[in-house]
């Protein structure tokens, strides 16, 4: 049985797991011929409608050696993936552009004078808005909703640079963070293409601006695009371009102890878990900042999400026990307050729901699960809804309860902005 075949035993039309998905009919038509393959990201999803594991996902994108004579036989003019955006290839350039430029500048002499051009200089009125930018996006149930202004403040910076006098380096810096933060948006959104886009100009501008922490988190951002696809070893590169920039930063600045946060996740999806503590111990180490240390806008890692970064680690290298100790404890945080990110909590249920599937907890996973898609629909977060698609594949067996099929096909059916 082919994609095809999987298909129209679950009922559904072309259209309909379209859809559910999120793509163009076309584009499940293409696949179901084998002129193209889904993206990482579409594959997650692809196989919760279906109901399959993805090594079955990938038996069925396997067309019947019939199917492709046939196919064969009635060759169509239109290229091979054609209408398609070849994105990995042009997220992969730009990872490599990215790290290059790092790599480039670290390799001149250590005893060069550090320009802080992040806080020095920047014009007072772009500042306060990017602040306040942060601020509404950090607060957002839909982050989606922040773009158009952030397109507005880009397009009215980007007059500012043309007509500025004198260094502009302090403006660089601001356009270097409202990238950034159009990273931010178009990543919640799973616009890939679009984040590593934006990540890579605020690199490139940081670079300009010499504006070393600046320059580390938007390394630190780019190596989230590639994590999502549990690219590691290359996130693991990104990151430890990100490490030697912000040890050149400014050491009132958390940015070092950021990087290291998420080092600890790449470290944890390489399996190495000596190295995972390691690197999370020294985010910890943010606690000794002292309390009038800058910290906000592009850069927001103050140590309060450290008990659910250290329980997603454990969870992604098998030590339950520590896992669940640590995620419930960041559960009851995110509890104390209403204000607390939707997306923040919907990454911990989701976390706990694969705890319970690896326990061969259907109970648990359940009623996990089901609680991150309210607040994924509440919230209309794509994150939320990649973590829930990546649940899936933790189901296993547990695929033959009805109630967890339920769960998967509610999934399926959440849609991404």
């Amino acid at each position: 049985m082919g994609l095809a075949g999987r298909r129209r035993t679950l009922g559904y039309s072309q259209e309909k797991l379209s859809q559910l998905l999120g793509v163009d009919r076309t584009t499940v038509g293409r696949w179901e011929s084998g002129r193209i393959r889904p993206q990482p990201p579409q594959r997650r999803g692809l196989a919760a409608a279906l109901e399959v594991s993805l090594q079955e996902l990938d038996a069925l994108l396997d067309p019947p050696r019939a199917a492709v004579q046939e196919n064969a036989g009635h060759r169509s003019s239109e290229p091979p993936n054609s209408g398609d955006p070849d994105d990995m290839i042009r997220r992969e350039f730009l990872r490599i552009l990215t790290v290059s430029g790092a790599l480039t500048v670290l390799a001149t002499d250590e005893a060069e004078a550090l320009v802080q051009g992040v806080r020095g200089g920047v014009p007072a009125d772009f500042a306060r808005m990017n602040s306040h930018l942060w601020q509404v996006y950090q607060l957002a149930r839909a982050k989606g909703a922040v773009y158009p202004v952030v397109r507005d403040q880009l397009a009215t910076l980007n007059k500012a640079l043309a007509d500025r006098r004198g260094s502009s380096r302090p403006l660089l810096s601001v356009a270097a963070d409202l990238f950034q933060l159009a990273g931010e948006v178009a990543f919640d959104g799973n616009r890939y293409s679009e984040a590593a886009a934006s990540y890579a100009l605020a690199a490139s501008v940081s670079k300009d601006a010499e504006a070393y922490d600046l320059w580390a988190c938007a390394l630190v951002r780019h190596a989230y695009v590639d994590m999502s696809e549990q690219r590691y070893r290359q996130a693991a590169q990104m990151l430890g371009a990100a490490e030697r920039l912000a040890g050149r930063g400014d050491k009132n600045l958390s940015t070092r102890h950021w990087v290291a946060s998420v080092q600890a996740e790449a470290y944890a999806g390489l399996g190495d878990l000596d190295a995972c503590e390691r690197a999370m111990d020294q985010a910890d180490a943010v606690r000794e900042l002292s309390a009038d240390s800058v910290n906000g806008g592009w850069l927001r890692f103050d140590g309060a999400r450290l008990a659910e970064e250290r329980g997603s680690r454990y969870a992604q290298l098998g030590c339950l026990d520590l896992a669940e100790d640590a995620l419930k404890g960041a559960l009851e945080q995110t509890a104390l307050s209403p204000g607390q990110s939707y997306r923040r909590r919907g990454a911990v249920l989701t976390d706990l729901a694969a705890i319970g599937a690896k326990r061969r907890d259907p109970e648990r996973v359940v009623a996990y699960g089901n609680e991150a898609i309210s607040l994924a629909r509440a919230s209309g977060s794509g994150y939320v809804v990649r973590r829930l698609r990546g649940l899936c594949d933790e189901f296993g067996p547990l695929r033959r309860d009805h109630r967890v099929a339920e769960l998967g096909a509610e999934i399926a059916a959440l849609s991404t902005p």
